[in-house]
């Protein structure tokens, strides 16, 4: 099955995103279909969350697997701090 053009989009967000967190120490493994992020923190194995990439009337954003928004694609590095702020509050 070929990639869909919003499929590339997700992966495209979700690999600027991908590079945003690994720059702060966590690993971002892309899970290729449905395209979405499995984040872990390599200090503390347990922990791990993903996060996908969503289009809403507003533009792209980030969303956490239980369906909170994390925030706007256009900013990977915004999200990126608070995915580590809510990963090092659960660790």
């Amino acid at each position: 099955m070929a990639a869909t053009p919003r499929e590339h989009t997700r992966t495209y967000y979700l690999g600027k995103l991908a590079t945003e967190l690994e720059q702060r120490g966590l690993t971002a493994t892309l899970r290729p279909y449905p395209p979405a992020l499995r984040i872990s923190d390599p200090d503390t194995i347990m922990l791990a969350e993903t996060v996908d990439c969503v289009p809403l009337s507003e533009g792209w954003f980030y969303r956490w697997s239980w369906g909170e928004l994390v925030g706007l694609a256009d900013d990977p590095t915004l999200a990126a701090e608070r995915i580590v702020h809510v990963l090092a509050a659960r660790g």
